[in-house]
């Protein structure tokens, strides 16, 4: 079964920090290049962060650039989401996504490439 489990969500004051992790079966993690998304309350679905199959490559929207990062940890099928500096525009529901559908991780940024999809982890930042 092809399934994605994040965790790590929370409430925190902005400047905080927090590491999302989302544990992937086998089939989901193994050699797939895989993303994080979020959507903010009213919004659409946006892009966050990538990773390549095996970790050397990864892309960031602009705004996450140099305070998020993506990572993964293939003895435990997980991959991870480091935030720092969060802001109140931070707020939303984070997802992982699995088996994207390009090689080239800069193609990476658009949902609709994924095909496995977690149920999402909610990240609230207070001003």
């Amino acid at each position: 079964q092809v399934q994605l489990v994040e965790s790590g969500g929370g409430l925190v004051q902005a400047g905080g920090s927090l590491r999302l992790s989302c544990a992937a079966s086998r089939r989901a993690y193994t050699d797939n290049n895989m993303g994080w998304f979020r959507q903010p309350p009213g919004k659409e679905r946006e892009f966050v962060a990538a990773i390549s199959w095996n970790g050397v490559t990864t892309d960031y929207a602009g705004s996450m650039k140099g305070r998020f990062t993506i990572s993964r940890d293939s003895a435990k099928n997980t991959v991870y989401l480091e935030m720092k500096g969060l802001l109140p525009e931070d707020t939303a529901v984070y997802y992982c996504a699995a088996r994207c559908a390009r090689s080239i991780i800069s193609e990476c940024s658009r949902a609709d490439y994924f095909d496995t999809w977690g149920q999402g982890t909610q990240v609230t930042v207070s001003s």
